[in-house]
């Protein structure tokens, strides 16, 4: 059961990142599985609306959203 835990914890962590089309090197991301599916449930009431604010202005403040290998993996 041990092993199988540790094999969980070492997989890669992805996020989806939404880039600001306006303020270079700013913009927004949240932890998601490698198809950029986000688990709402586990994002703080803040986080969950920035989400769902990032997702509405696409476009218009931020471009389409990209998933990366996590920064802290």
């Amino acid at each position: 059961m041990e092993q199988a835990l540790t094999a969980h914890t070492e997989l890669p962590q992805f996020e989806l990142r939404f880039r600001s089309l306006f303020h270079h090197g700013r913009g927004l991301a949240f932890p998601c599985d490698e198809a950029g599916r986000v688990h709402l449930d586990s994002l703080s009431d803040r986080a969950r609306n920035n989400y769902f604010y990032a997702r509405a202005v696409i476009g218009r403040e931020f471009a389409v959203p990209a998933v990366v290998l996590s920064a802290a993996h």
